[in-house]
């Protein structure tokens, strides 16, 4: 049984081919939330660049017939699910203490389309919006979350790793700055945490390098890079990567507040402003884990 899928704002906003992700089911998109994603377009933050990709995604479906009567989001596949832009609301069907409002709209569009519908579809509301989905339950219409964007941090890759080691290797390490494992890390310039088998309060961190399949001393990093240190084990293997000019790309992640952007920038102004080694600054969405 296909699926209605009424979308809210949000949702497009956080991903503007979430249209595409729910196989062959019906998208309904309401003409509010098309209004609502207009008054982002100029924005320069993403959800402006998203709203605007929204409306070339659309524009362009639109050269395939036309968004009210429905348009078939695959284009040559026979059981496509279509997508609507839904230009009324029949705010009949809410109670009078609900006023106008875009998550209203949604609500009355989706109760219409459920008591359309009837038990040969089933309508669902797609929405980050908890309380919207705390009202749609509350009328007996499924509403979710859209998952698609939903990534499992536990599998990313993390960047370091713990390796036991013995007291012979730990001493080789810190005689000639590198050693080689039996553990043979799979990432170039992995961060390993080399601890002493034996004394596990012993422990110093390498860098794999891949060239000659050792793990290498870590460089020291300086304690003030423009004012800002390393809080953690996490920021210092970030800055170090930062710093390291045979590192060409740099990847981080972590929480709001964990030091992400902080330390890019930092980096970045030591790269341009104090070594000269680049001419430009620029700082992207770190993707690094962090804690």
């Amino acid at each position: 049984m296909k699926k209605v899928f009424v979308l809210d704002t949000n949702i497009l906003l956080s991903d503007p081919r979430s249209i595409f992700k729910f196989e062959d089911n019906d998208i309904v998109i309401p003409i509010s939330v098309i209004e609502e994603v207009d008054t982002f377009k100029k924005g320069t933050n993403e959800n402006g660049r998203n709203a605007r990709e929204v409306s070339r995604i659309l524009d362009n479906l639109r050269g395939r017939g036309t968004l009210s009567h429905g348009i078939s989001l695959f284009e040559g596949k026979e059981d496509s699910g279509k997508i609507f832009v839904y230009l009324g609301q029949n705010m009949d069907v809410l109670p009078e203490l609900l006023s106008d409002s875009v998550d209203n709209y949604i609500l009355a569009i989706a109760l219409t389309l459920q008591k359309q519908f009837g038990e040969k579809r089933k309508v669902l509301i797609i929405t980050k919006d908890s309380n919207l989905r705390i009202k749609a339950d509350a009328f007996g219409i499924g509403a979710e979350d859209f998952e698609a964007d939903k990534v499992a941090v536990d599998e990313f890759y993390s960047g370091h790793k713990d390796v036991r080691v013995s007291s012979t290797e730990l001493n080789t390490f810190y005689s000639e700055q590198a050693v080689e494992l039996k553990y043979e890390p799979k990432w170039a310039n992995q961060f390993i945490n080399l601890i002493d088998q034996d004394d596990p309060s012993q422990s110093v961190m390498g860098i794999y390098n891949q060239e000659i399949g050792k793990v290498e001393m870590l460089e020291s990093v300086r304690d003030n890079v423009w004012g800002v240190y390393a809080r953690n084990t996490q920021q210092a293997c970030a800055l170090s990567a930062l710093l390291n000019d045979k590192i060409k790309l740099v990847t981080i992640s972590g929480g709001a507040g964990t030091g992400k952007t902080l330390l890019a920038i930092a980096a970045g102004l030591t790269k341009t402003t104090d070594e000269d080694v680049y001419q430009k600054l620029l700082v992207a969405r770190p993707i690094f884990p962090m804690g």
